[in-house]
């Protein structure tokens, strides 16, 4: 395809007013500098600067007490190039079309940065799981899997848990989807109950990416993870099994925190009781250890290395410059926002972008559906080793390619990973 046919993409049309939310804006401003910093190809940037599909389904519920509600639901596909697409279902009351498009491209990046044969790809229900029984989660996931079943499939678009779903749910998904074919079809989502087909390792994956890539930032910075004081923001899936497995590689703990409350201690908080406490109570909320603060006091906490791992956009332009760390590791997706990350820059302040941070999630899944697909399973061990290697080996190439390109760990991250799905798209060609 020559440069002619398409003349100046970024003088398209921009989004729909759907896709313009906060945290697209975001997804779309880092992919632009990328795209301009790699002089990528005009046809190449037109297929990767929006999704390439996007399903919004509308469908009704019947409510525990007889009331029919509706529901609105989404699935992103951003791009087919390498792969089928893979991606998260969130149920959360936040959900939007251009929350599900941001994190789609996100996953296409951290996808192509770990040499997984995926696309990128996102969804989710709009409601709050807080609120709804086990019996209307259950409707109300199955309802969805029918609705989105013609755009989803093992070899075509494979979701897996993310905020407000886990297990339970990807257990009612497999089986409603492998009811509408008439067969079980258990590479079709990822992140199941170990029997019916999923990875006991993978719930914690994520988490123990994060503290991989962790060790290997640290490494490079001629740096030891015992010496390290850390805040983990965030004590669900992936910020407590940080906590705790950083706790154990002997670093100091010295504030957590979760939506219900954020406890600091310099000396060192007790992880094994915080985590006893969520464990009897769902929340940190009333621990007795270590000093109450704020979740906004929390990030300001002085320490070596930040962990932010809970929800995006906390790192921002009102709160960068009171950072107290050298080092953050993001082990959410999106939690700093170009202005904030321009500011830490200003600083010294280094971060580990999402896309490298907190790809042992979809790594781990890889494992699963490549399992799933031959009928033949690795043991933890193995799934272990592999998980460490693949993120330790990538956090290695970022690593060199922001030395032998002088430029910062997110930009050298995004340009790996964003010339390597162009440069496929472009050896693909154009249909028809």
């Amino acid at each position: 395809m020559s440069e002619a046919t398409i003349a100046d993409p970024s003088a398209a049309a921009g989004p729909p007013a759907e896709w313009s939310g906060g945290l697209y804006r975001v997804a779309a401003t880092q992919f632009e500098r990328v795209a301009d910093l790699l002089r990528l190809e005009p046809a190449a940037r037109a297929q990767l600067r929006v999704p390439r599909r996007g399903l919004t389904v509308n469908f009704p519920v019947v409510m525990d007490d007889g009331i029919v509600r509706e529901f609105t639901g989404y699935r992103v596909q951003h791009t087919l190039t390498l792969g089928p697409t893979k991606g998260g279902l969130r149920f959360s009351p936040t959900v939007s079309y251009g929350e599900c498009a941001a994190l789609a491209m996100w996953m296409t990046w951290k996808c192509a940065l770990l040499g997984l044969p995926f696309g990128g790809a996102k969804g989710g229900v709009r409601c709050d799981p807080a609120q709804l029984s086990a019996a209307e989660l259950e409707r109300i996931t199955r309802r969805y899997t029918a609705e989105i079943a013609p755009a989803i499939g093992p070899d075509r678009d494979i979701p897996a848990p993310d905020m407000g779903t886990g297990e339970r749910e990807m257990g009612w998904l497999y089986d409603t989807y492998s009811q509408g074919v008439g067969f079980s079809v258990p590479a079709v989502v990822t992140g199941k109950p170990p029997l019916l087909g999923g990875l006991k390792a993978r719930k914690a994956a994520t988490g123990r990416g994060v503290v991989h890539v962790f060790e290997a930032a640290l490494k490079r910075l001629g740096d030891e993870v015992g010496d390290q004081r850390v805040v983990v923001q965030g004590f669900g899936n992936v910020g407590r099994v940080v906590a705790v497995e950083l706790r154990r590689l002997g670093a100091t703990i010295v504030g957590v925190g979760d939506a219900s409350a954020a406890f600091v201690d310099p000396d060192g908080l007790d992880v094994d009781e915080l985590e006893r406490w969520h464990d009897q109570h769902g929340e940190l909320a009333g621990y007795p250890g270590g000093r109450r603060e704020s979740g906004a006091a929390l990030l300001r906490e002085d320490c070596d290395v930040l962990v932010p791992a809970a929800v995006e956009s906390q790192l921002t332009a009102e709160n960068a410059s009171a950072i107290s760390c050298r080092l953050v590791v993001e082990g959410a997706n999106g939690p700093t926002t170009p202005a904030a990350e321009a500011i830490l820059a200003e600083r010294g302040i280094q971060v580990v972008p999402d896309i490298l941070a907190n790809a042992g999630g979809v790594t781990a899944s890889y494992f699963e559906w490549v399992q799933d697909h031959q009928r033949y399973s690795w043991d933890d061990e193995q799934l272990r080793a592999r998980l460490r290697g693949m993120l330790q080996g990538a956090t290695d190439e970022v690593w060199d390619a922001a030395e032998r390109h002088g430029v910062d760990l997110r930009t050298a991250a995004l340009s790996t990973a964003i010339e390597r799905v162009g440069t496929a798209g472009l050896q693909r060609g154009v249909y028809p």
